[in-house]
């Protein structure tokens, strides 16, 4: 044959078919049915022919809060969002995620994969924000598993005993300003060093590929 056959991408063999897919909201409450999306960064992620995961380009959307929507003053305190201001250039739920998930799918295609699946530090409440937006916005093609998650929390509490972002990220070796938190971007972005690191450590310690388990065990 002349032709060369084609190599599914790395990444399509590590995570079940799955690309994992960073994502950090800044909201205006706790209750995603109820309160505001604010704003969204999604970093994608990539991995080279030695099973190295990297971090790839960040995609951020500043949002307008959905008709009805509760902003909670504590929250907005806490983040430093000005909802109403010009000078976020925000746009409605709609328009917004549909560019953030449109960059997904070309990199779930890029990458020869199925589906993606978030990560993120407390991913529970990330993954419910963003389906309860898509929701609202009723925006059919969501890229992302409706219920599995990857959770840096949970991940850095097992590798570097904390779960606290910054202190995650300190213990890691990893920068962390915290006058930068609370920025979707940074922080999506300082979550994806600490997902690609443990990622990176596991490879480096043999744990991944897994061995493979023999007919007699079968």
């Amino acid at each position: 044959m002349t032709d060369e056959i084609k190599q599914s991408h790395p990444m399509s063999r590590r995570f079940r078919g799955f690309l994992p897919v960073v994502v950090d909201v800044e909201t205006g409450g706790f209750n995603p049915g109820r309160d505001a999306l604010l704003e969204i960064a999604a970093v994608m992620l990539t991995m080279d022919d030695d099973g190295r995961l990297q971090r790839a380009e960040t995609h951020v959307q500043q949002i307008d809060p959905f008709e009805g929507a509760n902003l909670e003053q504590s929250a907005l305190d806490f983040t430093g969002i000005d909802p109403w201001s010009p000078e976020r250039e925000a746009v409605p739920e709609r328009e917004g995620l549909s560019e953030i998930f449109s960059s997904i799918r070309k990199s779930i295609k890029a990458h020869d994969c199925k589906r993606a699946v978030l990560v993120g530090h407390n991913a529970t409440f990330d993954h419910n924000f963003v389906f309860a937006a898509a929701s609202r916005a009723e925006i059919s093609r969501n890229p992302f598993h409706p219920f599995s998650t990857f959770d840096t929390a949970a991940l850095a509490g097992l590798a570097y005993g904390h779960t606290v972002l910054a202190q995650a990220c300190k213990l890691a070796g990893i920068p962390f300003d915290p006058k930068e938190a609370h920025s979707a971007a940074y922080d999506a972005e300082k979550t994806a060093d600490l997902f690609c690191g443990i990622v990176n450590r596991w490879l480096d310690l043999g744990g991944f590929p897994p061995p493979m388990i023999s007919d007699e065990a079968e």
